[in-house]
């Protein structure tokens, strides 16, 4: 049974270490975060240096060899949007830096499942593959390593997910989580990673005088920021540099022309574009290819040097995009009911028509309705297999509860992987109620009665004074907001004056809003259930923001949990 969150204010933090001149509302939701006055101009001179990462100056020195001996590279990449933007970032950057031999493979998800496996292996060595380059996975594919090598292959392994016990047994590894790396930020995504490993290769090659000309890396920056939001990358002050400098590439226009094409397929102008729209407009176009289909749709969209030759690419997205909504829709409503009386601490569920790429989708939706940590299977192609996919809660770190579970009951999963807030696994069909009631004991001895309750926090309220468009607008251009450092939200009671029905199938609702003086326009997207008539007081978690419409701009309250009073 869901009861209804807490919700609480965040902690002050120092707001009188931040500039004076800042606006007052920004000032304390910044100095809530943590934000340090170092960190308030997010230029590229802001980023962190390269030379901090572990494994950084040997996967450079090999590339540089390759390009010199024009060896085959291939570039091993993944089937979510991290990895498809850092794929197509390596492509398009080794071949700037004056690689004349360079190649992608990308798994087929039903087939070959996640990371490098053997089979992929395989399939790089069919594009004539000499040295193998992977993209943000490949801490974890000891076997698809150690095929490579005994093939001849150089390995240079390029990842940010969390290790296991064993590293594999790479060329080189350039990972922020490895052991005794000392980078500050261990928050970059796989692309971000790329990125970094594109800025040493460039200094190495000027150092030996094989640099013919001299790309400028920040070209591919949207990539970089589409690639860290989408994969739930935590927004830290270098990652919010990265997102940021490849938001203003994308709001001027000299985007990627696959990343034009698809926020012209989906009706989104350039001008405002926040990292909101690189998390809920962009990246689920991308990944729809890999749920669905095959992920090098996505990368031949992202790599196409002209939006004549996009747009096509990136109609078929959206097309599958909207395919993937409606079976997400489905399945999301179908676990709801598999759960609903299910007294578990770690939810999991299971139904033998779900479609595999979907999954993780409906674990998404299964934690954030009832704020448990969730798993959903699907079935794999390989019979009596299932495969999971797990989302988390604050408090629990999934993948660590996975390893607790495998190292409890030895042989129950066949394969997992993952971080602190997400994780994938395979095993036995015939095993699926052991593993759920081991995976459920497992979260019932992490998580405290306080973890499990819902909490929203707020930035507090504002004054009718601060409660203008002005406000939102200075919000707006404050980002960019993501995880870890979470978009602004306040508190406040309202009484509605007006409201009515919006969308396709009358969902969403449209409010007229009193606050002492004003008269407020708030939307409650998805929220026609709990819908309260003329003359009913309200208290509300909102955000600002502006809404556009015909050249000008109008104050919205988006509306994130109400509740009558």
């Amino acid at each position: 049974m869901n009861t209804a969150p807490r919700i609480q204010a965040r902690a002050a933090g120092q707001p009188e270490l931040l500039p004076a001149e800042l606006h007052p509302v920004l000032r304390r939701v910044y100095a809530a975060r943590g934000v340090a006055a170092a960190e308030l101009t997010l230029e590229l001179k802001n980023l962190l240096p390269p030379d901090g990462l572990l494994g950084l100056e040997r996967a450079a020195a090999l590339l540089a060899d390759a390009i010199a001996e024009q060896r085959q590279v291939v570039i091993a990449g993944d089937y979510d949007a991290d990895g498809a933007t850092g794929t197509a970032l390596a492509v398009l950057g080794l071949r700037a830096l004056g690689a004349s031999r360079v190649d992608y493979v990308v798994p087929d998800r039903f087939r070959m499942g996640y990371g490098l496996s053997p089979a992929l292996v395989d399939l790089a060595v069919e594009r004539g593959a000499q040295l193998l380059v992977t993209v943000d996975n490949g801490i974890a594919s000891l076997s698809g390593v150690a095929h490579a090598k005994a093939l001849g292959l150089g390995v240079i392994v390029t990842d940010h997910h969390l290790p296991g016990a064993e590293l594999p047994a790479a060329d080189a590894i350039v990972n922020p989580n490895q052991p005794g790396c000392g980078f500050a930020s261990k928050a970059l995504a796989g692309v971000g990673v790329m990125f970094y490993l594109l800025m040493a290769l460039r200094a190495e090659l000027r150092r030996r005088g094989q640099l013919a000309s001299e790309p400028n890396l920040a070209n591919w920056l949207d990539l970089v920021a589409l690639g860290t939001v989408a994969d739930v990358a935590r927004l830290d002050a270098n990652n919010r540099v990265l997102v940021e400098q490849g938001l203003r590439r994308l709001r001027s226009g000299r985007g990627r022309p696959g990343l034009l094409a698809l926020l012209e397929a989906a009706g989104r102008p350039l001008a405002a574009l926040s990292a909101t729209d690189l998390g809920f407009v962009l990246g689920p176009r991308l990944n729809a290819a890999g749920r669905l289909d095959d992920m090098r749709a996505g990368i031949e969209c992202l790599l196409a040097d002209s939006l004549e030759a996009a747009r096509p690419l990136a109609q078929e997205l959206d097309r599958l995009n909207r395919e993937r909504r409606a079976l997400t829709s489905q399945m999301s409503e179908e676990a709801q009911l598999l759960v609903e009386d299910d007294g578990a601490v770690g939810l999991c569920a299971f139904d033998e028509s779900w479609h595999e790429g979907v999954v993780g989708l409906v674990a998404a939706r299964l934690k954030e309705s009832r704020h448990r940590p969730a798993i959903a299977f699907a079935r794999a192609q390989e019979a009596g297999v299932l495969k999971g996919s797990a989302r988390s809660i604050p408090g629990l770190h999934i993948r660590d509860v996975l390893a607790a579970v495998d190292a409890a009951h030895p042989g129950l999963i066949e394969r997992f992987g993952g971080h602190a807030m997400a994780a994938g696994l395979s095993l036995s069909e015939a095993r699926y109620p052991e593993f759920a009631a081991a995976f459920d004991q497992a979260c019932r001895e992490r998580l405290s009665p306080a973890e499990l309750e819902r909490v929203i926090e707020t930035d507090g309220a504002l004054s009718t004074t601060e409660l203008c468009l002005a406000t939102a607008q200075v919000l707006e251009q404050a980002g960019p907001w993501g995880a870890g450092f979470p978009e602004p939200q306040f508190f406040g009671s309202f009484r509605v004056a007006t409201l009515r029905l919006m969308g396709s199938e009358q969902q969403h609702v449209r409010y007229r809003l009193d606050c002492d003086t004003l008269q407020l326009e708030a939307v409650d997207f998805g929220g026609a259930e709990r819908a309260l008539a003329p003359g009913a007081w309200l208290q509300a978690v909102y955000q600002l923001g502006v809404n556009r419409w015909n050249g000008s701009e109008l104050l919205q309250l988006r509306l994130i949990h109400l509740e009558p009073i």
